[in-house]
């Protein structure tokens, strides 16, 4: 079974990765948590850590299909 990511986190990472996309690296799960703190006034670092985690997952993705 794959992880369960809430609505709410896929909304926000698609929202972000539609406004900046020239910003997150592909393989760089570091350099895109510090953007998503830049980008956005969320608090919780879990939170943060989610949504830069699935904005990394869906880029490398994307390069894997050839996309990108």
């Amino acid at each position: 079974m794959g992880n369960i990511r809430h609505l709410q986190i896929k909304n926000i990472s698609k929202l972000l990765l539609a406004k900046y996309s020239e910003k997150f690296l592909v393989n760089d799960f570091n350099h895109n948590k510090k953007m998503v703190r830049e980008l956005t006034d969320n608090k919780s670092k879990k939170i943060r850590n989610r949504i830069a985690g699935y904005i990394t997952k869906i880029l490398s993705k994307k390069k894997n299909e050839g996309m990108l």
